[in-house]
């Protein structure tokens, strides 16, 4: 069970493997631009390998799913970024449990973005947790974990090297979980944090944070939503930029220098110097073709929509 590409690197894995995978359950088909269907990553590669797919818009309100997964009887259910919460009638179902690959170093991150929540919070270090699943959100008995080095890195960049990793430790797990020989420690409720659903609204920004903290933010949200904000009623996404340690000389928001390849924006702390960027209804581009495009002077201001 599971739907994006971080997901995607376990399912390979297990057919690597050469397990035997009855069934594979992934999230709705969503529809993208000019209302074209977009198929998740896990659906792609299950149809790619001839497994059978099962799309339920809310799995516990779907008894003909649940019956079918009575019926398979499966040793095991491995679960990897799926985006619902099992049921305890899917839980108690498989003979050795279901496990998660969770994508940070439990109990820290427990929930649905646990890898932005890293960035955002500049870790250095975050991680893989398989656990086995309890009713709780992310609440279960941890039995293997790996850490990964994350720093400077954006999103995808995280998931990547945290896919892989998890593929990897999935392998590692299961032949323990089946054999018996596995290990289960309880987590320590006391020291868990919790990483929300994103919104497209976290993305949005006007500048009063210190500078770090936006670029953490340009970073954690390279795919999805972005890091925004609007000049001249027009919507402007950040893709990369870097922390100037210097003093703002102006309002957060306002425009404090340009050159040939990039702008530097006052911040409520700090700096951010601008190096690429997608302006509304473009592609994403360096800051210097950006500028070339539209003109922008020291004073220019970044802030809310309806600034025009």
């Amino acid at each position: 069970m599971g739907t994006p590409s971080f997901a995607a690197s376990s399912l390979q894995k297990l057919i690597d493997e050469g397990y035997e995978i009855p069934l594979v359950v992934t999230q709705p088909d969503r529809r993208g631009n000019r209302n074209r269907m977009i198929l998740s990553e896990i659906k792609q590669m299950a149809l790619e390998n001839g497994l059978e797919v099962a799309q339920p818009a809310r799995i516990r309100k779907d008894p003909g799913l649940i019956e079918r997964i009575e019926e398979i009887a499966p040793d095991m259910i491995v679960v990897a970024a799926f985006g619902q919460i099992l049921p305890k009638s899917v839980l108690d179902i498989p003979r050795l449990g279901c496990i998660n690959v969770h994508g940070s170093l439990l109990p820290e991150f427990r929930g649905a973005s646990p890898m932005h929540a890293a960035i955002l919070e500049g870790r250095e270090e975050s991680g893989i947790t398989i656990m086995k699943m309890a009713e709780g959100l992310d609440t279960g008995d941890m039995i293997s974990k790996v850490s990964c080095d994350i720093r400077g890195m954006d999103f995808t960049e995280v998931s990547s090297v945290l896919a892989e990793a998890g593929a990897e430790l999935l392998a590692k797990t299961i032949p323990s979980v089946a054999d018996g020989t596995a290990s289960y420690e309880k987590q320590d409720d006391s020291m868990a944090t919790y990483a929300g659903m994103i919104k497209k609204t976290d993305g949005y920004t006007d500048f009063s944070e210190p500078a770090y903290m936006i670029e953490r933010k340009i970073r954690a949200f390279s795919e999805w939503p972005a890091c925004y904000s609007y000049i001249d009623g027009q919507q402007v996404k950040f893709y990369r930029a870097e922390v100037l340690d210097e003093e703002p000389d102006g309002m957060p928001g306002s425009v404090s220098s340009t050159d040939k390849n990039s702008y530097t924006i006052n911040c409520g702390e700090g700096k951010l110097r601008v190096l690429e960027q997608q302006l509304q209804g473009k592609k994403r581009m360096s800051a210097g073709d950006f500028m070339r495009g539209h003109r922008l002077s020291a004073g220019d201001r970044f802030g809310p929509e309806e600034e025009k």
